[in-house]
Order: structure tokens, then C-alpha cells, then sequence
């Protein structure tokens, strides 16, 4: 049985779809383009699945899509008060654009709590530790009561993506996870962006590949890795939400 549709949760619960044979799901999609797999996402999940979005490129496709398919599919940010001052107005803008509202996810402490704690930029001094109070664990209180969670990673952007699948079980977070730009190629995701006006991130003309929190995040040179801007000068290429 390859589909979820008509299948019910337990009174005060979520089905968690371990049975479910995702692998044929994915190759079943493979190739139908990513609005065939946003509208099986939201048709065999709503409305427990949600769109995690950072506002880069990938995402601001997604969801021009997913309203496009369903104008009331859900959307979130983990705001980690960190983000730059165009992805905020990217969000301002985008929201206006397709008359929608973004659930703001805060990080689990204030920057000044987590100062208190941790000491000052923590950022600089255990990356890893800033993004799990900032992004894994908020991330992980969202999903806690969905079963299926719809990201714009693809397999070019990074060697730890490249295994990518459309739909896949998220272990990590225990529920469904659904990459519908899995196959495609940044070329593939600005043209989607011009023919239809999408608001973006401008930094993306700036050098600016992959946009993260401002303190962790720089430009990228010619030829570089795309996410060779991210945590510059270290072996982390991952904040912890898809690893």
C-alpha cells in the first residue's frame, strides 16, 4: 500500500506512517516535478504538515507553490533573532505578496539569557551548541505534534544532500519529511522565481548562496561551495535540522 490517504489517527494522537512504503512513494514522484509532490503532501496530510522555511530561494518557491495548490497550508520560521535584515523584509514582503500569515517560532532562550548561560557570542565559540538552542530544539517542539514537514532542500547543495529523497521518514524527528525541489538545480528554482515574480531575498545577487544567521553567514566566491558560506573556516556545513 503505497498512499495515507483516508488513514486515521488514534483519539489524541498522530499517526506516525512507519508502515507506509515512502521509498515507492518517492519514486512514484521522481520525476512529476515538486507541485505532484506538494499536492500529495497537503492532500494526505493536512492538516498536519507544515512548510519549515528560511526564506531563501527554495523556500520562497515552495510556498508560492504550496499556496498556489492550497492557500491556507501552514508555514513557519525559526526566528533565532539572528536572521539578517533582508530576510526579515523578505518575509515582510512574501507575506504581503500572497496575503498569508507565517507562524514566528523563537528560539528557546532570549540572546541575553543565552549570554547569561553560555557567555557571549556562542556563536563564535561552539556553533553547534547555538544552533541547537536556536534551531533543533524550537524546531522540535514545532514538529512534535505534525506528521509531515515539507523542506526546499536539494541534492546539489550540499554532499550530505545529495541523498535526498522526495519523501522520506524522518527519523530524527519521528514523522514524514517531503523535499518536493529534491531534483531540482538552482537554475530550475530562480526561473520558477521570474516567471511567476516571486519575492526573494536580494542578498541572493549579493554573493549569497545560502543565507543563514548573520554572525555565521558570508559570501560566497566564484566556484566556492554554495554552503562554503556557512560557519566559514569549519567543518560544519549543517545547523542540525536534516543531518
Amino acid at each position: 500500500m503505497h498512499t495515507v490517504e483516508g488513514r486515521q489517527a488514534k483519539e489524541g494522537q498522530h499517526t506516525l506512517d512507519t508502515e507506509v512504503d515512502f521509498e515507492a512513494i518517492a519514486r512514484d514522484l521522481e520525476g512529476k516535478g515538486p507541485e505532484a509532490a506538494l499536492a500529495w503532501a497537503l492532500g494526505a496530510f493536512h492538516p498536519h504538515v507544515v512548510i519549515a522555511s528560511s526564506f531563501g530561494l527554495e523556500d520562497v518557491c515552495l510556498i508560492h507553490m504550496a499556496h498556489r495548490i492550497r492557500p491556507d497550508v501552514r508555514v513557519f520560521y525559526l526566528d533565532t533573532d539572528l536572521l539578517f535584515a533582508e530576510t526579515y523584509d523578505t518575509i515582510d514582503r512574501l507575506a504581503r505578496a500572497l496575503s498569508m500569515t507565517f507562524t514566528r517560532v523563537p528560539a528557546s532562550l532570549t540572546l541575553k539569557e543565552q549570554a547569561e548561560l553560555h557567555g557571549p557570542g556562542l556563536w563564535a565559540r561552539d556553533p553547534d551548541r547555538c544552533c541547537e538552542l536556536r534551531k533543533v530544539i524550537p524546531l522540535m517542539g514545532v514538529l512534535s505534534g505534525e506528521r509531515a514537514w515539507v523542506t526546499g532542500i536539494r541534492r546539489d547543495q550540499s554532499p550530505a544532500r545529495r541523498g535526498a529523497r522526495i519523501v522520506e521518514w524522518d527519523a530524527k524527528f519521528s514523522l514524514v519529511k517531503v523535499n518536493p525541489l529534491a531534483p531540482w538545480r538552482v537554475e530550475d528554482v530562480r526561473a520558477y522565481i521570474e516567471a511567476h515574480d516571486v519575492p526573494y531575498n536580494r542578498l541572493h545577487d549579493s554573493g549569497y548562496p545560502s543565507i543563514g544567521c548573520l554572525p555565521c553567514t558570508r559570501p560566497v566566491k566564484p566556484g566556492e561551495d554554495p554552503r562554503s558560506g556557512r560557519w566559514a573556516g569549519r567543518d560544519k556545513t549543517e545547523c542540525g535540522l536534516h543531518q
